[in-house]
């Protein structure tokens, strides 16, 4: 995805653009398999699925679940670049946390947050206030900072001012600013503040929860972006083995494949193409279940996300469950496809992942992936072999989009700025065309 979105933005910027890929699909690790038999073949399950799954063609599985923030920063590409016309998306039904075994939904308003069995009625008390203190937080007016340093108060500071509780503070960062781990608590409170008001600015969107996702799947993005490409004058193989990535005096010259040598003077890529110039930095484990029913406590919704906050279950990072179905037009009528992630902590993933499929019970199918997380060794300025990251656990596709503008930092020399996208491409391609 990262490379499919930034070809399409190099384009719209007037470069030209060829884009490779040796899968017969769209996409690479963040695709939709489908139809089902697909899936089967590719974590190697033996026979075919069972007639109980309905018709193959109706399912597309997506092997890295996220959900996109309504008001994040991948919402602001597609629609600065116009890939919305290519999608259609559906508001996730509602966001909740795991607490002592059981899961309840995240409140997110004040009116939920009063009626919310989270948190007794003093607790809520003093999270209204909080909540209200972050909605009217501007970091250009400190008469709403009352007392805090944006830049040097720490979050954990910022909540003994306004004395949360444990409880409240795991599902505050877990599950409205979404960090991964509690090493944010001795930071600086600006960006945590920032990650809140996107989590309510998202709501207030749509109301349900923050989180949409494309009908069809994910693998929906991938192909708008290159069809993006294509339309600025892009260039798309799809079945192009890569034979050889060709640097001359350290520096990329172009990329050999079936015999021949296309020239280029930037590559983007992502670390399976070059396995001497990334480190492993973890494993992720996600797990694939196809389910006949809602999860239970979630009012029968057909989609949402649950967040096991890491001290819940002894720790050190969070696991997430993204849950959709048939009304994603992904399953078969009357199924429900739930992906359960985390970051690997130790020998035995599968029962890290556990508390999580626990919920999910009973579960017709799964499908075990553990795929090691990969990072550049080094920046790119000299070979101009520029590479992304491997897919985190999270569910969400901020961390994602940070990915993406700090390769765009690295190559063009200067920060990813919707703004000036916009007026770049008006100077190249004329308003009138785009009307």
């Amino acid at each position: 995805l990262q490379e499919c979105i930034l070809s399409g933005i190099m384009s719209v910027n007037g470069k030209k653009v060829l884009h490779m890929d040796r899968n017969s699909y769209y996409g690479g690790e963040s695709a939709s398999i489908t139809p089902l038999e697909d899936l089967y073949k590719r974590f190697n399950l033996p026979g075919t699925p069972p007639e109980s799954m309905g018709r193959g063609r109706d399912w597309n599985v997506d092997l890295i679940p996220k959900f996109l923030m309504a008001n994040g920063q991948l919402v602001k590409m597609l629609l600065y670049t116009e890939v919305t016309r290519y999608l259609d998306f559906k508001v996730i039904e509602g966001s909740f946390v795991y607490k002592g075994g059981k899961i309840y939904k995240v409140p997110s308003t004040e009116a939920e947050a009063l009626a919310s069995s989270l948190m007794g009625l003093f607790e809520k008390r003093r999270f209204r206030k909080f909540l209200v203190y972050v909605a009217n937080f501007d970091e250009n007016d400190p008469k709403t900072f009352e007392g805090v340093d944006p830049k040097k108060t720490t979050m954990r500071d910022v909540y003994k001012k306004f004395d949360l509780g444990q409880d409240v503070i795991d599902f505050t960062g877990h599950a409205l600013a979404l960090y991964r781990t509690d090493d944010y608590l001795d930071q600086p409170c600006q960006e945590t503040i920032n990650r809140i008001k996107l989590y309510s600015e998202s709501l207030a969107r749509y109301g349900k929860s923050p989180y949409l996702y494309p009908l069809y799947g994910l693998g929906e993005l991938p192909q708008g972006f290159a069809r993006l490409s294509a339309i600025y004058g892009g260039t798309y193989m799809l079945n192009k083995p890569i034979e050889e990535i060709v640097v001359e005096n350290g520096k990329v010259v172009g990329v050999k494949s079936e015999g021949e040598v296309a020239r280029c003077k930037q590559l983007i890529c992502d670390p399976s193409y070059v396995s001497e110039r990334v480190t492993k930095v973890g494993q992720v484990i996600r797990v694939i279940c196809i389910l006949s029913h809602p999860i239970r406590n979630t009012n029968d919704a057909n989609s949402c996300q649950i967040i096991i906050p890491q001290n819940q279950v002894n720790r050190k990072s969070d696991i997430y469950v993204c849950m959709i179905s048939s009304a994603h037009n992904v399953a078969a009528q009357g199924k429900y496809i739930a992906i359960a992630s985390t970051t690997v902590e130790t020998a035995d993933p599968e029962r890290e992942i556990k508390p999580a499929l626990d919920l999910l019970e009973p579960i017709e199918q799964k499908f075990v992936s553990i795929s090691d997380l990969f990072a550049p060794t080094d920046l790119g300025t000299e070979s101009q072999i520029f590479i992304s990251r491997t897919y985190d656990a999270t569910t969400h596709f901020e961390t994602t989009c940070d990915d993406i503008k700090d390769i765009y930092k690295r190559m063009m020399g200067s920060d990813f700025d919707f703004e000036e996208m916009k007026r770049k491409k008006n100077d190249i391609y004329g308003e009138e065309e785009q009307q």
